[in-house]
């Protein structure tokens, strides 16, 4: 895996002050993307045992909330073993911390179905889902591009086989 940008202190992705590690490789190519230097699967850096020991310091701090993965596609096929591995890691060495995760798939059509994500998605805490659609762009969404995307809880949703919200707007 690649990736193209690793932010030390994210306040735009999730609740609290983030590390956000923002992965290569995506295949939605959603017009407007705010990203598109990253749809590419070997932009960037290469994602190696290094990058996780400076994603472990950067999330020591107390003022630290959590880990963030968007991208490009963290839950494209090519990824999602090197996120899951990821993941775990942070579960071991800083439990405390939430993980968030934006995808371009939607949760009920194209996630939930795919069996091989499910190991994934059970180390989440909040997904945000859905491609960005730039006629539904809105600056009164809360961590979203666009209205069509859902911030879910993403254990709850596993749980009920349906999209929970993560909170009431």
């Amino acid at each position: 895996m690649y990736y193209s940008e690793l932010k030390s202190h994210d306040i735009a992705n999730g609740v609290g002050v983030r590390v956000s590690l923002f992965c290569s490789g995506c295949q939605h190519a959603c017009p407007g993307c705010f990203n598109p230097q990253a749809w590419q699967f070997d932009y960037g850096k290469p994602f190696t045992e290094e990058t996780v020991q400076e994603i472990l310091q950067l999330l020591r701090p107390a003022h630290i909330r959590g880990l963030t993965l968007l991208g490009g596609e963290p839950l494209h096929p090519h990824n999602r073993s090197t996120i899951l591995e990821l993941i775990k890691r942070v579960r071991r060495e800083m439990p405390n911390r939430d993980v968030w995760c934006y995808t371009g798939f939607v949760f009920e059509h194209e996630l939930l179905p795919d069996e091989a994500v499910h190991p994934v998605l059970a180390q989440l805490d909040v997904l945000v889902d859905g491609r960005f659609v730039q006629d539904r762009k809105s600056l009164n969404t809360r961590f979203r591009g666009s209205d069509n995307q859902r911030v879910l809880d993403c254990r709850a949703s596993l749980e009920a086989g349906r999209a929970v919200p993560f909170f009431q707007e």
